[in-house]
């Protein structure tokens, strides 16, 4: 999985190409679902963020709005990935909640470990 944040703050371009990196990253577990996105950079709980989702195989990249609902700060002691939880919040939330959940059908249930949980 790739982040990159463009010039404007708050706005970041996801890129995830490979399905193990997307069951790392969803929190189906967040109402309207979420991502976490592995990031160094600074947020705060609450900052509204609009991330431009590019996903598997899709031509178009998926936009969505959301806000930081989980902080992992960097060097925080712990094993996992520094980044931010990101609960979609959007009308095209469902949309983008259901792509993600029919890229990941069958393996939503899985004891792997992910970026949160």
């Amino acid at each position: 999985m790739t982040e990159t944040t463009t010039a404007r703050q708050g706005i970041l371009t996801i890129t995830i190409k490979e399905k193990s990196a997307l069951y790392a990253a969803y929190m189906p577990f967040v109402i309207n679902g979420g991502l976490f996105i592995p990031t160094n950079r600074d947020h705060e709980m609450g900052q509204e963020v609009f991330i431009l989702l590019n996903l598997m195989e899709e031509v178009e990249r998926l936009p969505i709005a959301g806000k930081v609902i989980w902080i992992t700060p960097p060097r925080s002691g712990s094993y996992r990935a520094s980044g931010i939880g990101v609960q979609f919040i959007d009308q095209d939330a469902i949309m983008v909640r259901n792509k993600i959940e029919t890229y990941l059908a069958g393996g939503l249930t899985s004891d792997r470990s992910t970026y949160t949980m």
